[in-house]
């Protein structure tokens, strides 16, 4: 792989398949050119696993929030004030990951948009971006973001793992938001996909993995880890029709402005 500078905005590296070999995950990311990575946090306990993980690797920035999928395991009520003690920490650089989700239909959705809310609101005072889950619900999501936008100003933040239309991609890209791509960009049926990630502006651009799930076609039946973003990095490069160091170095500073990540915590590529 390229030792192109790479950021994965978006990988889950406290998730249980990570256990006992986060070392080796993290040098196979060296490996592969990842400088930084931002690690983000489903819940109150996962949140402190990532503050703890992100503590020990200055290259590792922490993102924390609640899941809409897992809000049921917790009450809002007790996890809240977790989320919003934890936030307030200047190494967090971002809420997250929040969001809505219709496609397991296990939290109702006014408890989803009430969490994603308390996100909003809570980003908003600290002056930090959000990290949005949206999975079968643009049409819930979107409208809420385009109002909050007309209200307060462009909302600052990611929609994570884009997957979407390009005319969602239009109305996310004028509430203010970055699109970041996960693995799912290299998986031959997504040709829809490709054409979208085509037209982004390169300055809204962020690249992902969303390990560990999504891993990118040549590891599909394998657990996903930050190394492979440069797979995506090298897809994406492709359908816009730039060289990877191109793409490496607008996505690497993007993800550096937008989460106040600092060059001089970089991890040093291979010589």
């Amino acid at each position: 792989m390229s030792h192109a500078p790479l950021i994965d905005t978006h990988a889950h590296l406290t998730d249980a398949r990570f256990v006992g070999d986060i070392d080796s995950v993290l040098e196979r990311a060296q490996q592969a050119g990842l400088v930084s990575a931002l690690i983000v946090g489903t819940s109150a306990a996962t949140s402190r696993s990532v503050l703890e993980l992100c503590s020990l690797h200055a290259w590792l920035y922490p993102a924390v929030g609640l899941h809409p999928c897992h809000l049921l395991d917790e009450p809002i009520e007790l996890a809240w004030p977790a989320i919003d003690q934890m936030a307030r920490l200047p190494e967090v650089r971002a809420l997250g990951e929040t969001g809505l989700d219709n496609y397991w239909k296990e939290v109702p959705l006014p408890l989803q948009k009430e969490s994603l809310i308390r996100h909003l609101d809570l980003a908003r005072e600290l002056g930090k971006p959000v990290v949005l889950h949206c999975r079968e619900a643009a049409d819930d999501l979107l409208p809420l973001l385009e109002d909050r936008a007309l209200r307060l100003g462009p909302v600052r933040g990611v929609l994570h793992s884009f997957a979407g239309t390009a005319e969602e991609a239009r109305r996310g890209l004028a509430a203010g938001l970055h699109l970041s791509f996960s693995g799912m960009i290299t998986y031959p049926k997504n040709e829809a996909l490709r054409a979208v990630a085509a037209t982004v502006p390169a300055d809204r651009l962020l690249i992902e993995t969303d390990a560990p799930y999504l891993s990118p076609q040549a590891w599909r039946s394998k657990r996903n880890e930050p190394a492979y973003v440069a797979a995506t990095c090298e897809a994406l490069a492709r359908c816009r029709g730039q060289s990877l160091a191109e793409v490496a170095q607008q996505t690497t500073a993007n993800a550096r402005a937008l989460f106040r990540m600092d060059p001089q915590t970089d991890r040093d590529l291979p010589k």
